[in-house]
Formats: structure tokens, C-alpha cells, sequence
């Protein structure tokens, strides 16, 4: 009797990552989610995670802390550095387009994390919410990120050195956001349980203001769905 397939999803409680997952379902994989507490500004995306991971049929939601906000360096997790309000540089135009929201080595951790796991799950994939279309400009966001760390993956890991093969799915790398929206609606998602806000309050409002408040409302609009983002007031 055959086993079913398994995936690792790494699961923020963003419109992003909860249309990751349900692609992942869809594409016939029992998910175990995965989602970082990594010193973010605030805990709304985390809590959205645990309710996005029950509403789409997650087998299990594993919660791991670490402390980046020790490290600093970002908008983030250094409530030193403000949040820029207003649209990002543009990532294709060269120069310091990075935007301070980076934090270093997030991704990198991200997927050191989900790969340990996905090891003692034997899943054969883990899926990742990044785009490189509508995005802030991060580096650990691009193809070639992703192909270089699916390597490291092969060299170490007992799967990769026995012979097998652990892929980084990215289903979302090549979408625009509004393609995005579409393809979550469409799988069930609801995005009122998400939180993309870089500085969302403590119940969850976005600011409205941030980079991924500008995002999302633009992919809303552009995909031509009502936007049920809760906002704070002004």
C-alpha cells in the first residue's frame, strides 16, 4: 500500500504563503506547515497562521522561535528602524534598491528549518511563498536563491546523499499578485484570515500604508475581488 506524498509549507499567516498551501493541497500533498516566530514586530500573521493552517487542511502546524530581532539590521525586527511608508524602489532599477523591511538571512533560516523537518517527515517537497514579480525587492525571493539552496538541500541531507531528491516549490515566484489572488479564491482561500502587514496592530488591522499594504490592495483591485482586509483606523 502506497504512502501519501508530503510537503513541508512554510506558512507566515500571509495572502502568500496561505495560497502556497492550498496549492500544495491541490497538488495532492498532506501538508505539515510550518511557521517562524523570528522576532517580527508583531504576533497578528502568527495568530492568522493558525487559523489559515486549520481552514485548509494542514495534517499538523509546527510553531519554531528564534530570535532574529537579536541580529537586527531591518524594519522588521528593530523597532528602532521605522517602517517606510509609501511605494518601494523599483528592484529592477539598479542601486540600493533593497528596502530596510529585508531581514537578513530569512529566508536562508526559513528553509534550514523546513528542510530539517521535512527530513523527519520524509516529504518529498517544501513549498515556499516567495515571488519575484510583485515584491519588495529581496534577494532571498529569486530564482536563482531558490535553485542554489536546492542544491545545498541534495548535499546535505541523508535524502539527497541516498539518492532521492527534495524540491523547493515555488508556485508563486512567476505570478503577479492579482494572479495570485485569483488562484486563492479559486482554492478556497480566505484572505480575511490573512495578515500581510508589515506593522498590523494587535488584533490584526493593517496600517494601509506599508510596501505589502500597497501590494496587496493593488493585487485586490487588479484582480477585480473586494479587498477584505480590516484596516485600522486612520
Amino acid at each position: 500500500m502506497s504512502h501519501p506524498r508530503s510537503a513541508v509549507v512554510l506558512l507566515s499567516g500571509g495572502l502568500d504563503s496561505a495560497t502556497a498551501l492550498a496549492m500544495a493541497r491541490a497538488d495532492g500533498y498532506v501538508c505539515h506547515a510550518l511557521s517562524v516566530a523570528y522576532g517580527q514586530r508583531h504576533s497578528a500573521e502568527l495568530d492568522a497562521s493558525v487559523k489559515v493552517a486549520r481552514r485548509l487542511g494542514a495534517a499538523s502546524h509546527r510553531l519554531i522561535q528564534v530570535n532574529l530581532d537579536l541580529i537586527g539590521g531591518s524594519a522588521l525586527t528593530d523597532h528602532r528602524i521605522a517602517v517606510p511608508e509609501g511605494q518601494a524602489p523599483d528592484p529592477a532599477s539598479g542601486g540600493n534598491s533593497i528596502p530596510v523591511t529585508y531581514v537578513p538571512a530569512r529566508n536562508t533560516l526559513f528553509l534550514s528549518l523546513a528542510l530539517g523537518l521535512a527530513e523527519v517527515q520524509g516529504a518529498e517537497a517544501i513549498y515556499i511563498g516567495v515571488n519575484a514579480v510583485d515584491y519588495s525587492g529581496y534577494p532571498d525571493c529569486r530564482p536563482a536563491f531558490i535553485a542554489a539552496f536546492e542544491n545545498v538541500a541534495q548535499l546535505a541531507t541523508r535524502v539527497g546523499v541516498e539518492g532521492g531528491r527534495l524540491r523547493i516549490e515555488t508556485p508563486l515566484i512567476a505570478l503577479s499578485k492579482a494572479e495570485i489572488i485569483r488562484r486563492g479564491t479559486a482554492l478556497g482561500v480566505d484572505f480575511a484570515e490573512t495578515v500581510s502587514c508589515y506593522q498590523a496592530d494587535a488584533d490584526g488591522r493593517a496600517c494601509g500604508r506599508c510596501d505589502s499594504c500597497r501590494l496587496r490592495r493593488e493585487g485586490f483591485a487588479a484582480a477585480g475581488i473586494a479587498d477584505p482586509t480590516r484596516y485600522a483606523a486612520a
